[in-house]
Protein backbone atom coordinates (compact mmCIF):
# COMPACT_ATOMS: atom_id res chain seq x y z
CA UNK A 1 0.00 0.00 0.00
CA UNK A 2 2.51 2.03 0.71
CA UNK A 3 4.89 1.78 -2.11
CA UNK A 4 1.93 2.59 -4.42
CA UNK A 5 0.97 6.10 -2.86
CA UNK A 6 4.28 7.01 -2.61
CA UNK A 7 4.82 5.77 -6.23
CA UNK A 8 1.56 7.71 -6.86
CA UNK A 9 2.70 10.88 -5.65
CA UNK A 10 6.09 10.98 -7.41
CA UNK A 11 4.39 10.38 -10.10
CA UNK A 12 1.86 13.72 -9.62
CA UNK A 13 4.64 15.39 -8.01
CA UNK A 14 6.89 14.74 -11.09
CA UNK A 15 3.90 15.36 -13.80
CA UNK A 16 3.70 18.91 -12.14
CA UNK A 17 6.76 19.57 -12.10
CA UNK A 18 7.67 18.12 -15.88
CA UNK A 19 4.84 18.85 -17.84
CA UNK A 20 5.11 22.71 -18.38
CA UNK A 21 6.58 24.57 -20.90
CA UNK A 22 10.42 24.76 -20.69
CA UNK A 23 13.29 24.92 -23.23
CA UNK A 24 13.70 20.83 -22.79
CA UNK A 25 9.77 20.16 -24.02
CA UNK A 26 10.34 22.97 -26.67
CA UNK A 27 13.11 21.05 -28.04
CA UNK A 28 11.30 17.60 -27.60
CA UNK A 29 8.26 19.41 -29.71
CA UNK A 30 10.34 20.60 -32.59
CA UNK A 31 12.04 17.46 -32.87
CA UNK A 32 8.83 15.55 -32.95
CA UNK A 33 7.69 18.24 -35.32
CA UNK A 34 10.06 17.73 -37.87
CA UNK A 35 10.28 13.61 -37.30
CA UNK A 36 14.14 13.65 -36.93
CA UNK A 37 16.09 11.74 -34.54
CA UNK A 38 12.89 11.80 -32.26
CA UNK A 39 13.90 8.54 -30.46
CA UNK A 40 17.16 9.44 -29.70
CA UNK A 41 15.87 12.78 -28.36
CA UNK A 42 13.21 11.40 -26.76
CA UNK A 43 15.16 8.51 -25.06
CA UNK A 44 18.21 10.91 -23.91
CA UNK A 45 15.71 13.55 -22.20
CA UNK A 46 13.94 10.02 -20.27
CA UNK A 47 17.76 9.01 -19.22
CA UNK A 48 18.79 12.25 -18.11
CA UNK A 49 15.76 12.93 -16.26
CA UNK A 50 15.94 9.53 -14.48
CA UNK A 51 19.57 10.35 -13.30
CA UNK A 52 18.57 13.53 -12.13
CA UNK A 53 15.81 12.19 -10.11
CA UNK A 54 17.66 9.40 -8.86
CA UNK A 55 20.20 11.31 -7.64
CA UNK A 56 18.07 13.61 -5.95
CA UNK A 57 15.94 11.80 -4.07
CA UNK A 58 18.96 9.61 -2.99
CA UNK A 59 20.31 12.80 -1.51
CA UNK A 60 21.48 15.09 -3.42
CA UNK A 61 18.47 17.28 -3.58
CA UNK A 62 18.35 18.08 0.48
CA UNK A 63 22.10 18.28 0.45
CA UNK A 64 21.86 21.25 -2.30
CA UNK A 65 19.12 22.67 -0.72
CA UNK A 66 21.49 23.26 2.85
CA UNK A 67 23.73 25.37 -0.07
CA UNK A 68 22.80 28.57 -0.28
CA UNK A 69 25.56 29.38 -2.78
CA UNK A 70 24.33 26.30 -4.95
CA UNK A 71 20.80 27.10 -4.85
CA UNK A 72 21.55 30.61 -5.79
CA UNK A 73 23.83 29.34 -8.57
CA UNK A 74 20.67 27.33 -10.32
CA UNK A 75 18.47 30.04 -9.21
CA UNK A 76 20.05 32.39 -11.48
CA UNK A 77 21.68 30.92 -13.89
CA UNK A 78 18.38 28.99 -14.84
CA UNK A 79 16.80 32.59 -15.11
CA UNK A 80 19.50 33.22 -17.59
CA UNK A 81 19.36 30.48 -19.36
CA UNK A 82 15.67 30.59 -19.98
CA UNK A 83 16.03 34.15 -20.62
CA UNK A 84 18.08 33.83 -23.42
CA UNK A 85 16.34 30.61 -24.79
CA UNK A 86 13.19 33.42 -24.50
CA UNK A 87 15.00 35.71 -26.55
CA UNK A 88 15.82 33.49 -29.42
CA UNK A 89 12.61 32.42 -29.75
CA UNK A 90 11.44 35.84 -30.16
CA UNK A 91 13.89 36.29 -32.85
CA UNK A 92 12.63 33.24 -34.30
CA UNK A 93 9.16 35.02 -34.59
CA UNK A 94 10.24 38.16 -35.63
CA UNK A 95 12.61 36.85 -38.51
CA UNK A 96 10.16 34.12 -39.55
CA UNK A 97 10.71 31.78 -42.46
CA UNK A 98 10.56 28.46 -40.46
CA UNK A 99 9.22 25.50 -42.12
CA UNK A 100 8.49 21.69 -41.18
CA UNK A 101 11.67 20.45 -44.12
CA UNK A 102 14.04 22.80 -42.20
CA UNK A 103 16.34 21.15 -41.22
CA UNK A 104 18.33 24.11 -39.24
CA UNK A 105 17.56 25.68 -35.85
CA UNK A 106 17.00 24.14 -32.66
CA UNK A 107 14.33 21.43 -34.12
CA UNK A 108 15.78 19.77 -36.49
CA UNK A 109 19.94 18.43 -36.81
CA UNK A 110 20.47 18.70 -40.55
CA UNK A 111 18.70 16.97 -43.69
CA UNK A 112 19.45 13.32 -44.02
CA UNK A 113 20.17 10.54 -40.77
CA UNK A 114 23.96 10.24 -41.18
CA UNK A 115 25.98 9.98 -38.36
CA UNK A 116 26.38 13.65 -38.46
CA UNK A 117 23.21 14.30 -38.03
CA UNK A 118 22.72 11.99 -34.68
CA UNK A 119 25.79 13.88 -33.57
CA UNK A 120 24.15 17.16 -33.67
CA UNK A 121 21.07 15.82 -32.63
CA UNK A 122 22.60 14.49 -29.56
CA UNK A 123 24.51 17.08 -28.91
CA UNK A 124 21.50 19.94 -29.02
CA UNK A 125 19.29 17.95 -26.62
CA UNK A 126 22.12 17.23 -24.10
CA UNK A 127 23.02 20.92 -24.37
CA UNK A 128 18.87 22.25 -23.84
CA UNK A 129 18.76 19.31 -20.62
CA UNK A 130 22.24 19.30 -19.10
CA UNK A 131 23.11 22.93 -19.57
CA UNK A 132 20.24 24.16 -18.30
CA UNK A 133 20.21 24.94 -14.65
CA UNK A 134 16.30 25.15 -14.64
CA UNK A 135 15.63 21.46 -15.11
CA UNK A 136 18.29 20.73 -11.93
CA UNK A 137 15.67 22.97 -9.82
CA UNK A 138 13.08 20.85 -11.12
CA UNK A 139 14.54 17.39 -10.82
CA UNK A 140 17.13 16.65 -8.36
CA UNK A 141 16.63 19.75 -5.91
CA UNK A 142 12.64 20.01 -5.68
CA UNK A 143 11.91 16.48 -6.87
CA UNK A 144 15.07 15.06 -4.85
CA UNK A 145 14.04 17.16 -1.83
CA UNK A 146 10.53 15.92 -1.40
CA UNK A 147 11.13 12.62 -2.24
CA UNK A 148 14.52 12.76 0.18
CA UNK A 149 12.87 12.67 3.28
CA UNK A 150 11.10 9.89 2.79
CA UNK A 151 12.06 6.66 4.62
CA UNK A 152 14.07 4.75 1.76
CA UNK A 153 11.80 2.18 0.90
CA UNK A 154 9.48 5.42 0.00
CA UNK A 155 12.22 6.95 -1.33
CA UNK A 156 12.59 4.42 -4.43
CA UNK A 157 8.55 4.11 -5.36
CA UNK A 158 9.02 8.31 -5.40
CA UNK A 159 11.39 8.26 -8.04
CA UNK A 160 9.86 5.50 -9.84
CA UNK A 161 6.67 7.43 -9.98
CA UNK A 162 8.26 10.90 -11.03
CA UNK A 163 10.76 8.68 -13.73
CA UNK A 164 7.53 7.17 -15.19
CA UNK A 165 5.48 10.64 -15.73
CA UNK A 166 8.96 11.98 -17.28
CA UNK A 167 8.81 9.01 -19.40
CA UNK A 168 5.31 9.05 -20.36
CA UNK A 169 5.01 12.47 -20.97
CA UNK A 170 8.31 12.95 -23.32
CA UNK A 171 7.43 9.63 -25.57
CA UNK A 172 3.69 11.66 -25.41
CA UNK A 173 5.20 14.96 -26.82
CA UNK A 174 8.01 13.38 -29.20
CA UNK A 175 6.03 10.83 -30.75
CA UNK A 176 2.61 12.93 -30.58
CA UNK A 177 3.81 15.82 -32.36
CA UNK A 178 3.25 14.35 -35.72
CA UNK A 179 -0.57 14.87 -35.28
CA UNK A 180 0.24 18.51 -35.10
CA UNK A 181 2.43 18.62 -38.89
CA UNK A 182 -0.85 19.49 -40.65
CA UNK A 183 -1.10 22.79 -38.63
CA UNK A 184 2.47 23.68 -38.76
CA UNK A 185 3.11 23.17 -42.07
CA UNK A 186 2.35 27.00 -42.35
CA UNK A 187 5.43 29.11 -41.99
CA UNK A 188 2.67 31.36 -39.93
CA UNK A 189 2.61 28.52 -37.34
CA UNK A 190 5.78 28.42 -36.09
CA UNK A 191 6.01 32.10 -35.80
CA UNK A 192 2.86 31.79 -33.73
CA UNK A 193 4.72 28.68 -31.27
CA UNK A 194 8.09 30.89 -30.98
CA UNK A 195 6.52 34.06 -29.87
CA UNK A 196 4.08 32.25 -27.49
CA UNK A 197 7.53 30.18 -26.35
CA UNK A 198 9.41 33.45 -26.00
CA UNK A 199 6.26 34.72 -23.57
CA UNK A 200 6.37 31.91 -21.40
CA UNK A 201 9.89 31.89 -21.40
CA UNK A 202 10.73 35.39 -20.71
CA UNK A 203 7.86 35.00 -17.59
CA UNK A 204 9.61 32.08 -16.52
CA UNK A 205 12.81 33.98 -16.37
CA UNK A 206 11.47 37.04 -14.18
CA UNK A 207 9.55 34.34 -12.23
CA UNK A 208 12.28 32.27 -11.19
CA UNK A 209 14.76 35.74 -10.79
CA UNK A 210 12.02 37.23 -8.67
CA UNK A 211 10.76 34.22 -6.38
CA UNK A 212 12.14 32.70 -3.53
CA UNK A 213 12.78 28.95 -3.96
CA UNK A 214 10.06 26.94 -2.29
CA UNK A 215 11.47 25.56 1.27
CA UNK A 216 10.58 21.90 1.99
CA UNK A 217 9.30 21.26 5.68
Amino acid sequence: MWWTTSFLQGLGTGAGLIIAIGAQNVHVLRTGLRRRHVALTVGTCIAVDAVAIAAGVAGMGLLIQGQPLLLAAARWGGAAFLAWYGLGAARRALRGGARLDDGGGEGGAGPGTGTTGKQQALAAVLAVSLLNPHMYLDTVVLLGALGGQRPPPERAAFAAGAIAASTAWFLSLGFGARLLSPWFARPAAWRALDGFVAAVMLSLAAFLALTPLPSTP
